[in-house]
């Protein structure tokens, strides 16, 4: 909200100015920190709010988060208080969303919140396990270095999810160029041959046949054919936004042929770094399950983790419930969980995991995309020589013929 004022600067002089605060005592409290006696103060209320209007279409990246928190963490080090690193950091922010929510934070704690509270009433830029985490470090005394953590454990996601968005773009592209031009074949290039095949009235090899024949019905119920494949689709998103529907996908994913591994190991990674770096900050363990299936989007990663955490509550330890929960839970993450808990260093074997699957991930996604491009080569290559073999055979038909 907005507030304009009437106040005397340290000067003594009588200004006029706006200032945006989330109430009218914050407002006051904020000029009387820039040292000025208010003398009025009355909220301004636009009919329309241009800042917050481009806020809510403005998305906040991760990498900004991870610029804000290694910022902050720096200031924090070099000595300066919580209040005036924040009002550093919003002056240096692009993003109008996260500069509008750093100065509603930066409002908060001057009313007397902390940060964690502060930073929990933006989750649209701050997730839960962001801000729990930042409390642990408040209780613990050690705020700076689990900002820095957040950072790295928020890179490390940004990474993984670039590697595989740069893994798939190219088989993508490739399909869809593949998909256009043979379109463009079929629709376009061989029905002008058709009329010419018509027209001469000879007998057509099998090839040139079949191909007229799937381009006629193609073109007559192609219409059709699309509208049963939306229907289809909007049907299946439908389902996958129930419970059911949802869960039987999640669980469908990790079992599917290839991906499927890659799928379930890139869980599992993220799942065993965010359980290390919660475990580094002194969260109890049921607090760190809790955060951890509730940062996973997989049903079915949820409840295996809901298990264990109430087996871990009974008194069951981390690594049985898990070892009860195979094949999900791998073997390599039972036992390195249970050598970390008979050992007292469970953040190191679970960030030792977390890399072996990383690595396996990896590999195992640079192995898939090789073996898609051959394949997709080797279909490319023969749908297109189909129709070139249907085109060609047809005039040497013809010339035959002719003849």
């Amino acid at each position: 909200m907005n507030f304009a004022y009437v106040a005397y600067n340290e000067g003594k002089e009588l200004v006029k100015g706006k200032v945006s605060a989330t109430s009218e005592e914050a407002a006051t409290e904020l000029l009387s920190y820039g040292g000025f006696r208010v003398v009025s103060l009355k909220a301004t209320l636009p009919l329309l709010n241009k800042e917050k209007l481009l806020s809510r279409f403005s998305q906040i990246k991760p990498t900004e988060i991870i610029m804000f928190s290694n910022q902050l963490a720096l200031l924090l080090e070099s000595g300066t208080d919580i209040v005036t690193s924040l009002d550093l950091l919003q002056n240096q922010i692009t993003n109008q969303t996260l500069r509008r929510i750093i100065g509603e934070v930066s409002s908060d704690i001057r009313g007397g919140s902390s940060l964690s509270i502060a930073l929990s009433k933006h989750p649209r830029a701050f997730s839960s396990m962001y801000y729990k985490a930042i409390a642990a470090g408040e209780q613990g005394g050690n705020l700076e270095v689990v900002l820095r953590q957040m950072a790295d454990y928020i890179e490390k996601g940004v990474t993984t999810q670039k590697q595989i968005k740069g893994a798939l773009t190219y088989p993508i592209v490739v399909v869809l160029i593949a998909i256009g031009v043979v379109a463009i074949l079929v629709t376009k290039v061989f029905p002008a041959f058709t009329s010419l095949y018509a027209q001469v009235g000879v007998k057509l090899p099998l090839a040139t046949r079949i191909l007229i024949g799937l381009t006629d019905w193609v073109n007559h119920y192609g219409l059709y054919l699309l509208l049963g494949v939306l229907i289809a689709v909007a049907a299946a998103y439908i389902y996958i936004r129930t419970p059911a529907g949802k869960y039987r996908l999640d669980k469908m994913m990790l079992s599917w042929p290839v991906v499927g591994r890659i799928v379930h190991l890139g869980e599992l990674s993220r799942c065993c770094r965010t359980m290390a770096m919660l475990v580094r900050v002194g969260l109890p363990l049921p607090e760190v399950l809790n955060m951890t299936m509730h940062s996973s989007s997989n049903k079915f990663v949820v409840e295996n983790f809901t298990g264990v955490q109430q087996d871990l509550i009974r008194g069951e330890g981390l690594s049985q419930p898990m070892a009860k929960r195979q094949p999900f839970f791998l073997p390599l993450m039972t036992q390195m969980v249970k050598i970390g808990e008979e050992s007292g260093n469970l953040e190191n074997t679970l960030v030792t995991v977390a890399e072996n699957f990383e690595v396996e991930a990896g590999d195992k996604t640079k192995s898939a995309v090789a073996l898609i491009q051959p394949m997709m080569t080797i279909i490319i290559g023969l749908v297109v020589g189909f129709v070139v073999l249907a085109m060609m055979s047809a005039m040497y038909s013809i010339y035959g013929q002719m003849g």
